[in-house]
Order: C-alpha cells, then sequence, then structure tokens
C-alpha cells in the first residue's frame, strides 16, 4: 500500500503498481493546491486543471473494474491520497474523494459500465441524491424532472446523477439516474461556512428522458464482481468524507505545533509553547487523532481484505467501518476546534489557516453520513437490531 512516508507495492492487492503512481507530480500538485486555496475559495469550486491533473494520476480509475482500465488500487491507498489533499485544503480534499463515486456505478448493467469506459476510466462521476423527485416510467425509461442538493465537485464532472423515486420499487435502496452532465442545469447556489471551495450546488433537469439501463439502485449488488465493488459503497462514502476530517485536524495539529514556541501575545503573557493549558491540550489532542486514525485504517484494511478473498463485509463488519468513519468525523472536528481554542485570538483571524480548518471540519462532521444518526445505527447493530436500509 502507499505508506504515509513513501510508496509500495501492493501485492495481491490488486493489480496496482507502485510504479504507476507519479509521486512527484502528486507533491508538486498540493504545492500549487496549497497556493490556490483563496482561489477555489473565492469562486467555491476547485479549479478544473486540479481535477484534471487528478484524472491523470489515476485518481479516477481507483475504483474502475479493472477490465476497463482500472488500477485495483487498494482502498487505503485511496484513503491516504485524500487525507494528504485535505492536510493542503480541506475542500479540494473533499472534491478528490468523489473520484471514489463511480463506484456507485457498479449496479450498473455491465454493458452500461462498459459504455460509460468506453473512451478511458478516468471518468469524474458527481451525484445529487437528495431530496429523491418522483420520476415517470415510460417506454424503455424514465422522464425525470426536479431540483436537487449538494452536488459536490459537480462543475469538474462529465457524467451526473439525481435520485429518484419510482412508484412499485420496493429494494429500499435509493435510486438513481445516471446521464451526460450536459443533460443538467447547475445553478451555484453553494454559499457555506466550511468546506465553501466544493462547489455542491444544486442540479436541475426538465423532462429528461434516462434509459432504463443508466439507472441504478445506490448500495445494490454490484453487476461485476472485483474488490472494490464488493467492498461495501455506503460504508466507503462514508469514510471519503471523513478522512477529510481527520486530515484538515492533522493540518490544524501541525500548525499549533508550529507556532507554539514563535508565537507573541499583546498582553506579555508567555508562548503557546509554555502555557500549561496549551501543552496539556495539544497532547491530549494528537492522542485522539492518532487513535482514531489507526482504527479507521486498521478496519479499512481488514474489509478490503475480505473484499479480496472474495466475500462481501458481514452488517457487523461493515458496521465498524461506519462507526469508525463516524467517530473519526467527531474527532477530526474536536481535534481541529481545540486546536483553534488553543490559540485564542490569533484564529479569529481569517488570514490564520486554523479559521478555515476548524469550519471546514465542523461542516464534515455535519454530514448526514457521519452524524449523530450513524451512532445509533450502530448501537442497533450492538445489540442484534436491524439498522435503516442501506446503513450495515
Amino acid at each position: 500500500m502507499l505508506a504515509d512516508d513513501k510508496i509500495e507495492s501492493l501485492g495481491a492487492t490488486g493489480t496496482f503498481d507502485a510504479g504507476d503512481f507519479d509521486e512527484d507530480r502528486f507533491a508538486a500538485l498540493l504545492v500549487d493546491v496549497k497556493s490556490r486555496r483563496d482561489e477555489f475559495y473565492h469562486q467555491r469550486h476547485v479549479s478544473k486543471d486540479v481535477i484534471e491533473t487528478l484524472q491523470s494520476l489515476g485518481l479516477y480509475r481507483a475504483f474502475v473494474p479493472e477490465q476497463f482500465g482500472g488500477s485495483g488500487m487498494h482502498g487505503s491507498d485511496f484513503l491516504r491520497l485524500i487525507e494528504r489533499i485535505s492536510e493542503i485544503d480541506g475542500s479540494t480534499g473533499w472534491v478528490a474523494s468523489f473520484a471514489f463515486a463511480t463506484k456507485y456505478l457498479s449496479s450498473l448493467p455491465a454493458a452500461t459500465l462498459a459504455t460509460v469506459y468506453a473512451d478511458n476510466p478516468d471518468v469524474v462521476f458527481a451525484g445529487a441524491i437528495y431530496p429523491p423527485q418522483p420520476a415517470q416510467k415510460v417506454d424503455g425509461g424514465y422522464r425525470v424532472s426536479g431540483r436537487w442538493t449538494f452536488g459536490s465537485g459537480c462543475l469538474g464532472a462529465s457524467l451526473l446523477g439525481v435520485g429518484i423515486s419510482v412508484d412499485g420499487a420496493n429494494s429500499g435502496l435509493p435510486m438513481m439516474a445516471v446521464m451526460p452532465a450536459g443533460q443538467v442545469t447547475i445553478v451555484e447556489i453553494w454559499d457555506t461556512i466550511g468546506m465553501t471551495g466544493t462547489g455542491s450546488h444544486d442540479f436541475v433537469l426538465e423532462d429528461v428522458f434516462v434509459p432504463e439501463d443508466w439507472v441504478l439502485a445506490r448500495g445494490a449488488e454490484p453487476t461485476i464482481s472485483t474488490p472494490a465493488y464488493r467492498y461495501p459503497t455506503l460504508a466507503m462514502s462514508a469514510q471519503v468524507l471523513a478522512i477529510c476530517g481527520l486530515g484538515v485536524a492533522r493540518a490544524a495539529l501541525d500548525h499549533v505545533i508550529s507556532i507554539a514556541d514563535k508565537s507573541k501575545s499583546i498582553t506579555g503573557a508567555p508562548t503557546l509553547g509554555d502555557r500549561p493549558n496549551v501543552q496539556l491540550h495539544l497532547g491530549e489532542s494528537e492522542a485522539k487523532w492518532q487513535a482514531a486514525r489507526i482504527w479507521f485504517y486498521d478496519l479499512t484494511d481488514k474489509a478490503w481484505d475480505v473484499a479480496v478473498a472474495g466475500r462481501e463485509p458481514s452488517r457487523q463488519e461493515t458496521m465498524q467501518l461506519r462507526l469508525a468513519a463516524s467517530h473519526a468525523a467527531r474527532v477530526g472536528a474536536e481535534v481541529t476546534r481545540a486546536c483553534f481554542e488553543m490559540t485564542g485570538t490569533m484564529g479569529i483571524f481569517n488570514s490564520n489557516p486554523l479559521s478555515r480548518h476548524m469550519t471546514d471540519a465542523m461542516v464534515t462532521a455535519q454530514h448526514a453520513f457521519l452524524t449523530e444518526g450513524t451512532f445509533i445505527n450502530a448501537g442497533k447493530v450492538l445489540i442484534g437490531h436491524p439498522p435503516i436500509t442501506g446503513y450495515a
């Protein structure tokens, strides 16, 4: 796997070869992203050239079946890349995390998948699932109209999906209609306190025909069996977002550490590094961050091994993945807020990186896949009660 400080071969976990990943170009991209964070923030989306660079690095083929040109990248390797991007800029990490979103397409017919990847495997897909809008069944497909929210990364995508409801469908799983981006009107309304550069705008469709074989149930059985497709879709959906929060928290911790012995107070108080309360909370925060991260990746590695072995993780195993993801997001927010509080008034200025780190981490923990309800469902599974459909 891609270790924290070097690249290692994946061996039996997939076809991905460490030699296929250009670490130097990736490092150069991180430098570029760091210099352009304000650009993404003010325009409210990550610029298209950054998405294209991520495509050329192979990030968008990580979960594509190998028969269509996918890389066979290990799930933990993908997550570590997202974590590193998020340390530099939370919004860019969030948008890059949706490189995994082609996994949502796994229940499309194999022939449709072949069409999706006919030209190349580096397809950028974005979805806006909620609120599901009624779709009219017609000969050969569906007529779809409505408006949807939270289309993260949509301005850089070539393929878009929207949530639909269909009379008579009883799988309990959310249904999605998939179409070329040109058929969707994007309404640029994204205006938030955090993750501002994600461009999570609204989608609008007016009586668009979607063929039946381009409609899927999100989280349903995959039509092609690969480790990436066998890995639980909704668990990975939560994980790719949670790791953004941990990446942002790491940046906040490193910022405090870097200024601890250099900070000056207008009141003449000791530097941050000489204050016992800062020393205490910094130590506690580092311990929380390390523990949450280790558990997160340990469970990911174990679940990936299960998928490689040819089976899907059990309800209990999936619950653990969801629980570790929600815990990671919560810890990321707690640690980042603690870093903000340690620095006193220094953190309140927009020029201070902690102000954006804090709001990015807080927004991550607010996502529906990571909030308190996910802990409730974990508790249900732990005592043998069924969770909501699609959780585990």
